[in-house]
Formats: C-alpha cells, sequence, structure tokens
C-alpha cells in the first residue's frame, strides 16, 4: 500500500503551475500532440508531477497515434489508481496517481500486447527522470 500524500487546495496550488494544477488536481487535459512527452524517447522512468511517485518506464511507452504519451502497463499494480468517469457524456476509465490522488489521463482497451492497454497520460501530470538518474 503506497502512503498517501494529502495537501489543502491552496498548498497544491503553491506547488503546481496553473497548468500542473488545472490537470492533476481539477482533472483537465492538454491538447493532443502538445505536451513534452508524447514523441518522446528517451530511456528512463516517469513520476508524478504532484508527488515524485514512480509510475512509468519508458520500457513500456508506445506511440498510439492519439497525441498523448502512451504506455501499455505501469511501473506497478500499486503505482496507479483507476475510476469510472463519466465526464463529457462517455463512460471512460480515469488514472489517477495512487499516492497523491493526481488526474493522469484515462486507460482504454486498445493498447499492443502483453496487456491490451492503452495508458493515455497528459505529458503535464509527468516528471521524466533519464535512466542514468535513476
Amino acid at each position: 500500500m503506497v502512503e498517501k500524500v494529502v495537501k489543502t487546495d491552496e498548498e497544491w496550488k503553491k506547488l503546481l503551475s496553473r497548468e500542473e494544477y488545472i490537470v492533476t488536481r481539477k482533472k483537465g487535459t492538454e491538447p493532443p500532440f502538445s505536451g513534452k512527452y508524447y514523441n518522446f524517447n528517451e530511456k528512463g522512468i516517469y513520476r508524478c508531477i504532484a508527488c515524485g511517485n514512480d509510475l512509468f518506464s519508458s520500457e513500456t511507452k508506445f506511440d498510439s497515434g492519439s497525441g498523448w504519451p502512451s504506455f501499455w502497463a505501469p511501473i506497478s499494480e500499486e503505482s496507479v489508481e483507476t475510476r469510472e468517469d463519466e465526464s463529457y457524456g462517455t463512460v471512460r476509465t480515469e488514472v489517477m496517481c495512487a499516492r497523491c490522488d493526481s488526474h493522469l489521463g484515462h486507460v482504454f482497451e486498445d493498447g499492443p500486447p502483453p496487456t491490451g492497454q492503452r495508458y493515455c497520460m497528459n505529458s503535464v501530470a509527468l516528471k521524466f527522470v533519464p535512466e542514468d538518474e535513476i
């Protein structure tokens, strides 16, 4: 079980940029093809921008053509949580950081093997750490 990070809304506003706050705390979405990691192929890990929790490895990243960085699996089952999202008149599965409940994006059932999952994440919710700095 991951130890939760709990902060007030005001604390999050001081910690995060405006865009990071809107995406991670208010469930916003960056425009497709605009994020710094959608067409990024360096080796390393992606952490939560809000709390630093390890979320995804470059080993599971793939080009989904969606305009957002996509992964076929999280680093571990304990690193993310999911829940049903009925916003925008459709039913999707929201992906959140298991440590701080930050909104990261959504997961879909149209990804590649071996999982068939497409974790479609917002770049602004992630912080990349190069392999040699891990």
